[in-house]
């Protein structure tokens, strides 16, 4: 049997909107200049901590850098449902893959909370398995989540995908030695993917029927 293990931000979701406004929320709370959409863009992947880091200038005092995290937090807790949602025909492929009986799970940086929080809205019926950042466990790139995500599905590397838009997410794949998909609809181009080592792409979800 197949599993495929998905990223979420950029691969399931396209969450960019919300994310870009919970980064400006800190930012002006914080009194620091806004980001556009586009540099939010190239910031995330690595965890909110790190999309912070990246969003305020630079030698910002680093007791300032956490008060503007812990803003982000509350204000992304709140308000991460507001503009998110599945890429197009993500939904359906979902239910093709469940009908041919691949198991799925998904493994992202993003805070386990707001990753439990999506997957309850959005793929509940499909994913049961969810697994985010907490301090118990190294983020990606390490393979520990990815790792973890498959014990819980009873998969092996031999019988695992790993897909996400990334080349954090190629880096965790090859990290824990399974094979891994990127997506060129998510937050990185086909470009930037390919120069960072991905060695299958896909362009629409569907594309993901061939694998299994």
């Amino acid at each position: 049997m197949t599993n495929i293990i998905f990223d979420l931000d950029g691969t399931l979701l396209d969450t960019l909107d919300d994310l870009a406004a919970s980064t400006n929320h800190a930012l002006a709370a914080c009194n620091m200049p806004l980001r556009t959409t586009e540099e939010v863009r190239r910031f995330v992947g690595n965890g909110v901590g790190q999309l912070i880091e990246r969003a305020v200038p630079a030698n910002i005092d680093e007791e300032v850098t956490k008060r503007c995290l812990t803003v982000f937090r509350t204000h992304y807790a709140e308000h991460c449902l507001d503009r998110t949602l599945p890429y197009p025909d993500i939904m359906e492929t979902l239910t093709l893959l469940r009908e041919r009986g691949v198991g799925m799970a998904i493994v992202s940086n993003k805070l386990q909370a707001a990753v439990s929080e999506l997957n309850a809205r959005f793929f509940a019926d499909h994913i049961s398995i969810a697994v985010g950042e907490t301090p118990q466990i190294a983020r990606k790139p390490a393979p520990d989540m990815l790792l973890a995500a498959m014990n819980k599905l009873g998969a092996t590397t031999s019988d695992t995908i790993y897909v996400g838009d990334a080349d954090t997410d190629i880096l965790c794949a090859r990290n824990a030695d399974i094979r891994c998909i990127s997506v060129t609809w998510g937050f990185r181009s086909r470009e930037f993917l390919t120069a960072h080592g991905a060695q299958t792409l896909i362009d629409t979800p569907k594309e993901l029927l061939q694998f299994t």
